[in-house]
């Protein structure tokens, strides 16, 4: 099946503009729906997870739960976008949404949080520099006037 064919590894020039500083670019990172990771993990750029993951995310940029995706992890980052199950605690500086898919149970440090119709979350939040506060969301659905309670007891 495989034959003793050695192909030198060829390394990627560096792109460097004309003043011949090297360009940085900025790549969303995709880890397919098969992997499972579990460690620390240190990321300067975005990320969207596709697959199961365990133990801590440092994000520099955005971070993706995918929506078929089970992430059990501590997690600082700038922005999140969480379309499938999540379970930890997250400190991030810019936004956080929950999607129509997403079910959060845990705390939640940011300045921002957007939970879609049908998300689901299930903790604390806390506002940037702030205590915790309590989150109330209006189940349109029902229409019976009965909200449901999320963060501080």
């Amino acid at each position: 099946m495989f034959r003793d064919r050695k192909t030198p590894h060829q390394a990627m020039p560096a792109v460097t503009p004309e003043n011949g500083k090297p360009v940085s670019i900025t790549l969303l990172t995709v880890v397919g729906e098969h992997a499972r990771m579990e460690g620390k993990f240190d990321i300067t750029d975005s990320i969207q997870v596709e697959c199961e993951v365990g133990g801590e995310l440092n994000v520099g940029g955005k971070l993706v739960i995918g929506q078929k995706v089970v992430v059990n992890a501590n997690v600082q980052t700038v922005d999140a976008i969480i379309m499938g199950h999540y379970e930890g605690n997250m400190i991030a500086t810019g936004n956080v949404e929950i999607a129509e898919t997403g079910r959060v149970t845990g705390n939640i440090q940011t300045d921002s949080l957007v939970i879609s119709k049908g998300g689901f979350f299930n903790g604390n939040i806390t506002k940037m520099n702030e205590q915790a506060e309590r989150v109330i969301a209006i189940d349109e659905k029902r229409n019976t006037g009965q909200q449901q309670q999320f963060g501080a007891r």
